[in-house]
């Protein structure tokens, strides 16, 4: 505090060039001496005294004039009472003004120093009233001051009783404490009068100080008539030093409405303000103590003394006090007999407490500083409380009482005219912290104990507007862009501020009894209404009497917010209150504003034209960015009558907004929690508040249209999730619905200014599903416009891509339900009808929608997102092309030229997707997924055409050309060597593909005749793809009848290519193959027998449908290639047999043929038999399949691979 200090004055507060047309000091020309700090040595004692001059009125010194012996101090001189360039402005303040304190003066200083106050200082006050505190165990007389609490600081004010109470019998004002005191204090209350030599003493040592002054020594006689008029112009002046105490509320509406005014004695009267640290007490001291200066003498204060009075305790105290407090190192002391002057004797500072008749410790009076703060400290607990400090003449009895507390039993507690002055500087010391709550987060606590304070003294019909304001910073307290600060546990903000009440060093509090400071049992019954008691004033004197109990703990700790809802709440509540303070101080004729004669009046019922469906969402648009567009040109609208530029209309405007960022920091949490109806509701309010708010303002901010960008955009978050969990929307409807008290009433605050209906469109729950995407659709693009106002584009590019990314991906989704919805009717149809208007409608929205989102998503760069909404066009053309294929006649169904169309608008749009992703690096998943619809789309064309040859208008050679390309296509976007979750279906796929192809070639070549050479490449293809067919169907253990059917046809094409054959060598060969052939469908068949056996090992129960017995397998599938097998198998065999037989005859010498014939004949023969009796279950079936088949493999009639 002080230590830091410069020496000299330091730069005021704001406001303080505005007292009364003061000089500031400025660094080189104080006229007051060096505040360097000063140690005073006194009688081996050590007392630490520093004064720091913050302010000074007082002209430059000037050294006083030495008065000739003899000079009568009853005349008066020439210049007395007269201004002076020597005096200042200040005039007749220093020299002629009584040592009675102003009531509220503390204040006047608090209010300019408003930096000091709640934290640095201890105490501010009156010099007069620091001494009369330091004086008490010395002095009988009484004592009676006011004492409020602001943070750690004590403002201590005189609390004239006499003055009080002479009040009372003329206005009835303080008649509560008027009786209280007459009833336990003093019973025969009556007003002192001032005896005639008070007035006889204060009237020469004002002319004493003007002839110091004056430096000539002249006077001038004054006719005896004439001198009563001193001690009656005094008298005035005392008068009308008591007329300034204000009527309980009678400020008017300026100084209720303007904290920084002052008037009604709240002005910083005094010549100088210092801030005086003695030992560890940093005081703010108001003192108007003439010190003059000159010669060989910086500094010397001037005193007038009585030469037949000695000097006392309370005279030196008084003396060496003033010294300390303004620095001054050397008294000047007068000595005059009846007003005639006798000597002039000098004393320096320290030597004044050895004087003779005046001997006091220095120490001691340290001491009782130490426990008088420390007393105060920690009974003046309560901030906002006039608590009263109280001694009676010839009382060793000192008693604390809280006023605010016996006021409030009374039926006004506005009676205490302190009320008004402790709120405002609880809101001047408020705010001043609040301009630094960014240095500190730490006072937050602190902040809003000022501010609560300051609200509960307010009349709220009174000062609406410093309750407004408060409850605006109070909301400000609350950090609602920093959500999860709060549950930080090193976060400041769950700190208690105690350091600025308490004072660190102290960790305990002994019981207050052995302090002798808190008990009242042992106080008669009449003292029950004390808050504390110093039994005696002696113990004032005892070393650190009361410094265990300095250390006090109020509950000023900033709440701890568990979550973002209960922060939001609290911030809600304050705005209320906020809004509440406005809208009462606005003058109105009803609670709500009357009708616009423009404005039509809504009706119960809803035009769909205008409500439902897309295109009324146009003309809410469109009204809605005109809305905006006059926003930029500063368009004003209130129903209220506010004024624009009014204090209702700026406060109105912030807490607005302030509600606005509070509910969309409710609805984002609610979005997050998964519960979209409460969310809904809440961006609801936040809209309204913002609308209200767009009524309200002349001048559109960047930041507030921002803020508007960002509550759409998370409006469009929550109908696009609301769409997607439409079975839960009775439970959303029901969270939509409900609405506190406290929501009622800020949106009734609202209702007066607007009609709130602006973002109706954006805010409705719909229970269509294209409605709500639709408005989903609508919030991103009005975001998206609004982020074209003012270039809030290029200055938030993260939101923009957020909001473009948002357009991109609700295009996709509309589009998405579009195609969906088509599909539906497509499946609706009838096979042989054609294509509806309807289905060509909805294709072509679907289509419309992802074009533009695919265009939305390059314009901001998004590879991947595009592609994807490429591969949903892809699938939109797929769509199209199987609704062509339905219509027609099914049994002379050919694949048509539409269908053709579509299925390569499909490719190309899954080839742009893979050319917008480059490489498989970007997004291998969303790559995967494009190559395998791709693949899919090839593959489905390829089928169709192979299927539903339009021979009609194609040659069979065209066909077969067509098909094998896009069959080959289809193989290369087919990746059966990745491990991946989709490698079996790629391996099934490509074994289609190679089967398909193989039996094409089959088929061309039993057809074809003529071209040897095209016959044996359709041969050599044919085998091939059979070969790799087999190979991948081997792989995949589910397939196992497609493999099957793969080596039967493979066993037919070696039977057909045995016909075309003429030796018997070569048939021998073939049949040879077909039987390996047969040998290594062993494989398929173990899996089919697996599966069999599996399906008849699971329990039977109602549950278990029957096709589940078979698992997987078609039971008359397998059975049907099982009687094709066993009838080829058969037949091969007998033909082997014929061939062997008649192969033995011509040549009677191989052995492997006898083998092989006797292998084939029993195998055969086992194979009639088995085949005679089909009624045998069929795994036992395959089961002798499978051993006839091991006997073929190793007797000779095959040889296994």
């Amino acid at each position: 505090m002080g230590d830091s200090k410069e020496a000299g004055a330091e730069a005021p507060p704001a406001g303080a060039t505005a007292r009364g047309g003061r000089s500031l000091l400025c660094q080189g020309e104080s006229e007051e001496p060096s505040a360097q700090g000063s140690a005073l040595f006194l009688g081996g004692s050590e007392v630490k005294s520093r004064a720091v001059v913050k302010y000074s009125s007082a002209p430059p010194r000037t050294a006083f004039a030495r008065l000739e012996e003899k000079t009568d101090l009853k005349l008066p001189p020439a210049n007395w009472l007269r201004e002076s360039a020597k005096l200042g402005p200040a005039g007749t303040t220093i020299l002629g003004n009584s040592k009675k304190s102003k009531p509220f003066s503390s204040f006047g200083m608090a209010y300019d120093f408003i930096d000091s106050v709640g934290n640095d200082v201890d105490v501010v006050s009156d010099s007069e009233n620091i001494k009369k505190l330091l004086k008490i165990p010395y002095s009988k007389s009484h004592v009676s001051m006011a004492v409020h609490r602001i943070g750690r600081t004590l403002l201590l004010d005189e609390l004239d009783i006499q003055e009080l109470f002479m009040r009372s019998s003329q206005t009835g004002d303080w008649t509560w404490l008027k009786e209280f005191y007459q009833r336990l204090i003093d019973q025969k209350w009556q007003r002192k009068k001032k005896s005639k030599e008070h007035w006889y003493q204060k009237a020469i040592l004002s002319k004493f100080l003007y002839y110091s002054i004056n430096g000539d020594g002249a006077a001038q006689p004054v006719p005896s008539a004439t001198e009563p008029q001193g001690p009656s112009s005094s008298d005035q002046a005392d008068d009308s030093d008591g007329a300034s105490w204000p009527a309980p509320f009678e400020m008017p509406s300026p100084v209720s409405e303007d904290p920084s005014a002052s008037s009604q004695g709240l002005k910083n009267d005094f010549v100088r303000n210092i801030l005086w640290t003695f030992e560890d007490i940093h005081m703010l001291v108001g003192s108007n103590m003439p010190i003059f200066g000159g010669g060989r003498y910086p500094a010397v204060s001037l005193r007038l003394r009585d030469n037949n009075k000695p000097i006392n305790v309370l005279t030196g105290i008084d003396y060496w006090l003033d010294n300390l407090i303004c620095n001054v190192p050397e008294l000047v002391m007068c000595f005059h007999v009846n007003g005639i002057v006798q000597k002039y004797e000098m004393i320096k500072t320290e030597e004044i407490p050895n004087l003779e008749n005046s001997n006091f410790s220095t120490k001691v009076i340290k001491d009782i500083a130490q426990n008088i703060l420390s007393f105060l400290k920690s009974n003046c607990t309560k901030e906002g409380h006039t608590y009263w400090l109280f001694k009676a003449s010839g009382s060793d009895i000192v008693k604390l009482y809280d006023l605010t507390t016996l006021c409030e039993e009374t039926e006004d507690k506005y009676q205490n005219p302190f009320t008004m002055p402790v709120a405002i500087l609880l809101y001047k010391v408020a705010c001043n912290m609040m301009v630094k709550k960014n240095q500190n987060k730490k006072h937050y606590g602190t902040i809003r104990t000022l501010l609560l304070n300051c609200v509960k003294l307010l009349d709220k019909s009174r000062h609406p507007q410093i309750i407004a304001s408060a409850n605006y910073m109070l909301s400000e307290l609350f950090q609602l862009d920093e959500p999860k600060k709060e549950e930080s546990p090193e976060s400041p903000l769950n700190e208690n501020s105690d350091e600025s009440y308490s004072e660190e060093e102290e960790e305990e509090m002994p019981d207050s009894d052995e302090n002798g400071s808190c008990s009242t049992s042992s106080d008669p019954p009449e003292d029950s209404k004390a808050v504390a008691v110093i039994k005696s004033v002696g113990e004032l004197s005892v070393p650190e009497k009361y410094k265990s109990i300095h250390q006090i703990r109020p509950g000023c700790a900033f709440p701890v917010c568990h979550d973002t809802e209960e922060r939001c709440r609290l911030v809600l509540g304050y705005v209320l209150e906020g809004l509440k303070s406005v809208d009462s101080s606005v003058k109105k004729e009803s609670d709500l504003p009357a009708a616009d004669p423009n404005t039509p009046i809504p009706l119960k019922y809803e035009d769909e034209s205008t409500r439902g469906g897309p295109e009324g969402l146009e003309k809410q648009m469109a009204l809605f960015l005109g809305k905006m567009g006059s926003l930029q040109k500063g368009t004003y609208s209130s129903q209220s009558g506010m004024i624009p530029g009014s204090w209702q209309h700026k406060m109105k405007l912030q807490l607005i907004l302030k509600s606005s960022k509070a509910y969309y920091v409710l609805s984002d949490a609610a979005m997050s929690l998964q519960k979209y109806g409460r969310a809904l509701r809440y961006i609801k309010l936040a809209l309204q508040s913002h609308d209200t708010y767009c009524c309200l303002c002349t001048n559109m901010l960047s930041e507030v249209l921002l803020f508007l960008s960002q509550y759409l955009t998370l409006c469009g978050d929550i109908q696009l999730m609301l769409a997607q969990n439409a079975n839960s929307r009775a439970a959303h409807l029901e969270e939509f619905n409900y609405q506190t008290k406290e929501d009622q009433e800020i949106l009734h605050s609202l209702h007066r200014e607007s009609s709130c209906q602006g973002f109706a469109w954006a805010t409705d729950l719909s229970t269509d599903l294209e409605s709500q995407l639709s408005v989903s659709c609508k919030c991103y693009e009005a975001a998206n416009e609004i982020l074209q106002f003012s270039d809030l584009k290029s200055q938030n590019p993260e939101h923009y891509v957020q909001v473009l990314k948002r357009m991109g991906n609700i295009r996709n989704e509309i589009g998405v339900f579009y195609m969906n919805q088509a599909a539906a009717l497509q499946s609706e149809r009838v096979v042989s009808k054609s294509v509806s208007t309807a289905e060509q409608q909805l294709w072509k929205k679907s289509f419309s929608c992802f074009e533009k989102g695919i265009h939305t998503f390059e314009s901001i760069d998004d590879a991947t997102n595009a592609a994807l909404l490429l591969c949903n066009t892809g699938r939109l053309m797929r769509i199209c092309a199987q609704a062509h294929c339905g219509a027609g006649d099914e049994f002379k169904r050919e694949f048509s030229p539409e269908e053709g169309l579509y299925y390569n608008k499909a490719v190309d749009y899954y080839l742009k997707a893979l050319r917008s992703l480059g490489t498989r690096d970007i997004h291998p998943a969303v790559w995967d997924s494009v190559n395998w619809e791709l693949s899919t789309t090839y593959f489905t064309m390829a089928t169709l055409l192979q299927d539903y040859a339009p021979v009609s208008r194609k040659a069979q050679e065209q066909i077969e050309k067509e098909v094998s390309e896009a069959m080959m296509k289809s193989l290369k976007y087919c990746d059966v060597d990745s491990v991946s979750s989709r490698q079996p279906l790629c391996q099934y796929r490509a074994a289609t593909i190679h089967h398909r192809l193989a039996s094409m070639y089959h088929s061309c070549l039993r057809n074809q005749v003529g071209d040897e050479h095209l016959r044996k490449q359709h041969r050599v293809l044919a085998d091939l793809h059979y070969s790799k067919a087999v190979k991948l169907f081997q792989l995949l253990k589910d397939a196992p009848c497609e493999l099957l059917r793969v080596q039967l046809e493979r066993v037919a094409f070696a039977e057909f290519q045995m016909t075309g054959q003429n030796s018997n060598v070569g048939k021998l060969k073939t049949l040879s193959g077909a039987l390996d052939i047969m040998v290594r469908t062993k494989h398929a068949f173990q899996l089919i027998r697996k599966e069999l056996v599996e399906g008849l090992d699971q329990p039977e129960s109602e549950e278990t449908p029957p096709a589940a017995d078979s698992s997987r397998l078609d039971r008359e599938e397998v059975m049907k290639l099982l009687s094709i097998f066993e009838s080829r198998l058969s037949f091969l065999l007998l033909q082997s047999i014929k061939l062997l037989s008649s192969a033995k005859k011509k040549a009677s010498n191989n052995i492997e043929e006898d083998v092989a014939l006797t292998a084939n004949k029993q195998v055969y023969s086992q194979l009639l038999r088995a085949t005679a009796n089909r009624n045998d279950p069929l795994w036992e079936r395959i089961d002798v399949l499978i051993h006839l088949l091991d006997q073929l493999a190793h007797g000779g009639g095959g040889t296994i691979p």
